[in-house]
């Protein structure tokens, strides 16, 4: 009986241990944060005949590339999915149409095996055409799904041969796909119209152009561009303003990507709470030539169009991207949460007065960088929006009141010197 009783003392025991023990973990596993999804890096070489050509430090163009690849290979952050593709790599002929289906992928993207990533790229030989616009689709398709940050960054020392499709506009789609990847380019020439094609490529997807003319210098960089896919960065939301603030997506704070045309007004929404301050801002990236004279403008109005606030900025000549933002803070409302109003709905208006010859494309639209914020308001706002008016009504009123003051001034002196001038 007694050993029953212990028995039955000890099961109890040890079921709520077991029970606390559960109770502890199931929590603690429940707060861990999900595994952020590695960055992906896809390598796009050129490997035309003209890379033969021995100007890099005394060797040829691909020798450089292979020393620069593989330092690179070693210093691949372990976070990092990498990929190789190649573009001219196989076909020596003559047959254009065959030569500019010429790219592969050389090396899967995923976990990196540094032995046989470097065997592969030590068996490339230059050989024929320079497929770019064909390249940079397949790299695209390389790195496809998932949530993770994707770049590719292309090595190149000539121009596109395979017009006509176009590189600069087989960016300008990828990025219209709203999928977040950047095209970095590095050229190995120093030539005015390669430069032109590389820089548009990059552009076109908010990457970078660098010129290369050593072997350090091509390593440093591609080194530079792989860390930086995998620091942590934010990942901008694909939407899609309207043509009216009643249609208008709901942004909530955050980073969003959209494209606008020439001329067109883009609308969006954000709720502002009593206490709140909305700070937005915008950039426009020219990524194609434009005419000079530019601006973009953004407004802040009420649901009923009145106009709150509003930033603009002006160019006129040739730039990257132009910016602009504003701020509306909006009181505080005394009293308990209950009792405090609803948030209000502030349209936001984007638009730009940006043109280009008969000769540029308009579609897809230029991209566009929009980040929203909601901060705390300050305790006395003193933005004139505060008080129910936009800068353009307070500007306007400043300039009648300043008018009909020199008006009476001005009278009031010629009087006198009237009745002066009649007394004498």
């Amino acid at each position: 009986m007694i050993i029953r009783k212990r028995l039955t003392a000890g099961v109890g025991i040890l079921l709520a241990t077991l029970t606390a023990g559960l109770g502890t973990a199931l929590p603690a596993a429940a707060d861990e944060a999900p595994a952020k999804a590695s960055p992906k890096v896809e390598l796009v070489l050129d490997v035309s005949g003209s890379m033969r050509t021995r100007d890099i430090d005394g060797q040829s163009r691909m020798t450089a590339a292979k020393q620069a690849f593989n330092e690179v290979l070693d210093a691949v952050p372990e976070q990092v999915e990498l990929g190789i593709r190649t573009l001219g790599a196989d076909y020596p002929g003559d047959d254009r149409k065959v030569g500019c289906k010429d790219t592969k992928q050389l090396y899967p993207v995923g976990p990196l095996d540094r032995t046989e990533a470097k065997t592969a790229v030590a068996t490339l030989a230059p050989t024929g055409w320079t497929p770019i616009g064909p390249a940079l689709l397949g790299a695209a398709d390389d790195l496809e799904g998932g949530d993770s940050t994707r770049r590719i960054v292309l090595i190149s020392d000539g121009e596109d041969t395979c017009g006509p499709l176009d590189p600069c506009e087989v960016a300008r789609d990828i990025a219209a796909r709203g999928i977040h990847l950047v095209i970095d380019t590095l050229g190995l020439v120093p030539n005015a119209k390669i430069r032109e094609q590389l820089t548009c490529i990059a552009e076109a997807t908010g990457g970078t152009y660098t010129a290369v003319q050593h072997t350090d210098e091509l390593s440093g960089r591609v080194k530079q561009l792989v860390d930086r896919a995998a620091e942590p960065v934010v990942t901008p939301v694909a939407t899609e303003g309207a043509d009216s603030c009643s249609s208008a997506p709901q942004l909530k704070p955050g980073l969003y990507t959209d494209r606008e045309k020439f001329g067109q007004h883009r609308w969006y929404r954000v709720d502002v709470l009593p206490g709140q301050e909305l700070r937005a801002s915008v950039s426009v990236f020219a990524d194609r030539a434009v005419n000079n004279d530019y601006g973009v403008l953004m407004r802040a109005l009420t649901v009923h169009g009145r106009e709150i606030v509003r930033g603009s900025e002006s160019g006129t000549g040739r730039t990257d991207a132009i910016s602009s933002g504003l701020r509306y803070p909006k009181p505080d409302v005394d009293g308990s949460d209950s009792d405090k109003p609803a948030a209000e709905t502030v349209c936001l208006q984007l638009s730009n007065s940006f043109s280009a010859p008969a000769s540029v494309k308009t579609s897809p639209g230029m991209p566009v960088e929009l980040t929203v914020d909601l901060v705390d308001a300050p305790d006395a706002p003193a933005d004139v929006a505060a008080f129910g008016l936009g800068r353009g009504w307070w500007l306007l009123g400043v300039l009648v009141l300043t008018g009909l003051v020199a008006g009476l001034v001005f009278g009031w002196i010629s009087r006198w010197r009237v009745a002066v001038w009649r007394t004498n």
